[in-house]
């Protein structure tokens, strides 16, 4: 018999390919949009389309020294979460009672959009503090449940990235 991951495995996996592709200079986030163990949509972290990436022109909060979790207005980017959202509007998909895999905790904007697109699940990895975020995903009755894919795992994706970078 084949082993396989199982589908947070999977999903989770996914979510970190996704990260692979963000233009933070900060932290690389991916995030999965998911319904029946289909992909709606996905998402990560970068500047809007067409205009430049914070790798090319800076990081604005690193500049202002603004610390994580605070003035999310203050950042040219949008989050993992936002983009796959996005996504899934754009290209006219419904989100209601979808499950998003995130390689990190949503912040409280995210946790807005979330809501309001009546995703039921959020699956994520990384810890990041923004305790109104997860105060209002719980009055929302949205399932929140961390799943770590492990340091072993992680530290592949690392790797991965660096191969791909020097290609």
């Amino acid at each position: 018999m084949v082993k396989r991951p199982d589908w947070d495995s999977y999903f989770m996996m996914m979510a970190y390919l996704v990260s692979l592709r963000s233009t933070c200079l900060r932290r690389r986030v991916g995030a999965v949009l998911v319904k029946d163990r289909r992909i709606l949509a996905t998402g990560y972290n970068g500047a809007p389309k067409g205009l430049p990436h914070c790798d090319v022109v800076g990081c604005v909060r690193e500049k202002l020294g603004v610390p994580p979790g605070e003035r999310h207005e203050l950042c040219r980017g949008l989050h993992a979460e936002q983009n796959a959202i996005i996504q899934a509007a754009a290209f006219g998909v419904s989100t209601k009672g979808a499950t998003l895999y995130t390689t990190t905790f949503p912040c409280v904007i995210c946790a807005k959009l979330i809501v309001n697109a009546e995703i039921k699940e959020v699956v994520y990895d990384s810890d990041y503090e923004d305790p109104l975020a997860g105060e209002i995903l719980k009055q929302a009755n949205v399932k929140v449940r961390r799943f770590s894919l492990g340091k072993r795992v992680k530290k592949l994706f690392e790797e991965l990235l660096k191969e791909v970078s020097n290609s």
